[in-house]
């Protein structure tokens, strides 16, 4: 692949984590991920795609429609592959939007993600997502606990 390629694959895969979390399918999230990544939000790490899964079921309320009734737009995405081809990183910022009928639309929570991603077997994968809120809205509807 050439650099531009890689880094519309790895744009293409912010977005799709954002298309999969909004559709609650949680085990699909896993899949974009290292078996030995690391998530970093606000509470314990998870490891691998599989504590990714296990991280969204616990924390993530989902409603009748199977999802969490969210929009998250990820936007000023920055990606930088490295020179060899084999990893990259990117930042990007995210604002979570959420409606339910009970509760206008708004925007629960805005940050950045920082991540660190790689390629394994042609496909671009989270090796670190890190994610960092700096503004914090009505999460009651959205968040457990």
């Amino acid at each position: 692949m050439n650099a531009s390629a890689d880094v519309l694959a790895v744009s293409q895969l912010i977005a799709r984590y954002a298309e999969l979390v909004d559709a609650g399918d949680f085990a699909g999230v896993g899949t974009l991920f290292t078996g030995d990544s690391v998530f970093r939000g606000s509470g314990r790490p998870a490891v691998g795609g599989a504590g990714v899964e296990a991280m969204l079921n616990a924390s993530v309320i989902r409603y009748e429609d199977g999802t969490p009734r969210t929009q998250h737009v990820t936007t000023t995405s920055a990606v930088e592959v490295d020179e060899d081809g084999r990893g990259a990183s990117a930042r990007s910022a995210v604002t979570v939007f959420q409606a339910l009928p009970d509760f206008p639309l708004q925007a629960v929570a805005a940050g950045r993600y920082e991540d660190r991603l790689v390629r394994r077997g042609g496909r671009w994968l989270f090796a670190e997502r890190r994610l960092r809120i700096h503004l914090v809205g009505d999460v009651s509807h959205h968040l457990r606990g």
